[in-house]
């Protein structure tokens, strides 16, 4: 019963969280000619391609061409499961960013979604190798139905993203990242509208997989003219479990100069997920932090009671927090009660949570989200909004 109750809490977070995101992805992508775009590098055209302009010097400007932004050809193609963990998705686009920004500069590159891995291309690749489609990357079909023998699916996602560079009014590639998203769970169902079955993929067996594979990826995607003589990084993702509150991590990366063919290094990377409160048995990375965000709640708790939840996402780089995204569930019904519990929590996570580090609150109910609130890192207040209506 208590594994029951669980579950449907984490079902309904996801639903609150998800619905939450919906017109913030939906901002964020596709025609993109009627949005207000910022002034200075914002305003360069190249023919009919101009630049959005950056809203802070930490991320990319991005590429719009006659007046529409440029989507990428094959975001989202992933391997079929049961059922996926929202999370991972868009951990995984987040971390390919960050590892990039490692790599290519913010202030020297512009961002473009991927141009040259095609949806169907990219779908032959995440299939298992048969006899139809020599390309998959993941292992044959063994027949076997028993999670010890049967060859797992490792490789659930792959995804490209380009990197630009201007001279002379004009924009050319000039570097990619590839991310490979490992599974950590592989569902499966030995038959149709049957039960589902787990195959666990240890750490190490997932990250094995992943770097005999990105040799393979890179050789092909030399084999296109565009990409031949541009470095590519490469970048292993392993996937949460569907049943998880937090997305997966990046585990290691790869520079490959322009023309390499055979990835020679690998950097790793100490990336930890943690959802706060920790459970019972659990341990996080630093305790300071996890009583930072006890103090937090339990004031926010005893201040308004009609909470339905309050927990975070935080990222470590080993025991370092390197960002926390806080989600509160309310039952609040009246405008002025938002507004005196903003101003409140204002209040609270200055004094309670961690100092030094990018955090973000979101309040939200069963009708959306309520209000917002933020601090960039290194900044001492947080800044709040209270979404009204007329």
């Amino acid at each position: 019963m208590k594994t029951f109750r669980r579950k449907q809490v984490v079902k309904r977070l996801r639903i609150l969280i998800a619905l939450a995101t919906v017109p913030l992805f939906l901002a964020a992508c596709g025609n993109l000619s009627s949005s207000n775009m910022s002034s200075g590098s914002g305003s360069n055209k190249t023919g009919s391609t101009q630049l959005t302009g950056q809203s802070t010097d930490g991320d990319y400007e991005g590429v719009i061409k006659s007046g529409h932004y440029q989507t990428s050809k094959s975001r989202g193609v992933t391997n079929s499961q049961d059922s996926g963990n929202t999370y991972n998705l868009k951990s995984f686009e987040t971390g390919m960013l960050n590892v990039s920004k490692k790599v290519f500069s913010t202030k020297k590159y512009v961002f473009q979604e991927g141009q040259y891995l095609s949806s169907s291309t990219v779908q032959n690749w995440l299939d298992r190798q048969s006899k139809s489609n020599d390309t998959g990357l993941n292992p044959k079909d063994n027949g076997s139905k028993s999670p010890n023998k049967r060859n797992p699916v490792y490789i659930q996602a792959l995804e490209e993203q380009d990197y630009m560079t201007q001279k002379n009014s004009k924009l050319s590639l000039s570097g990619v990242t590839v991310g490979i998203a490992v599974n950590s769970v592989d569902y499966y169902k030995k038959e149709q509208y049957g039960a589902t079955y787990e195959t666990k993929i240890s750490k190490a067996a997932g990250l094995a997989y992943a770097k005999k594979a990105a040799n393979t990826v890179l050789k092909r995607m030399r084999q296109k003219s565009a990409l031949k003589n541009v470095p590519i990084v490469i970048a292993i993702y392993r996937q949460a479990s569907n049943d998880s509150l937090v997305g997966g991590t990046f585990m290691a990366y790869s520079q490959n100069k322009a023309g390499a063919t055979t990835v020679n290094s690998w950097t790793a990377l100490g990336q930890k997920n943690v959802v706060f409160p920790v459970e019972s048995g659990e341990t996080a990375p630093n305790s300071n932090d996890a009583s930072s965000f006890t103090n937090f709640k339990s004031q926010v708790e005893n201040f308004f009671p009609n909470l339905s939840g309050v927990t975070a996402q935080a990222q470590y780089d080993g025991n370092t927090l390197q960002g926390m995204h806080v989600n509160i569930n309310t039952q609040f019904y009246s405008q002025t009660e938002i507004i005196s519990f903003t101003q409140y929590l204002q209040t609270a996570a200055q004094k309670y949570l961690p100092t030094g580090v990018p955090i973000d609150v979101k309040v939200s109910s069963t009708d959306g989200v309520q209000s917002y609130l933020s601090r960039a890192s290194g900044e001492k207040k947080f800044t709040s909004h209270v979404f009204n209506s007329y």
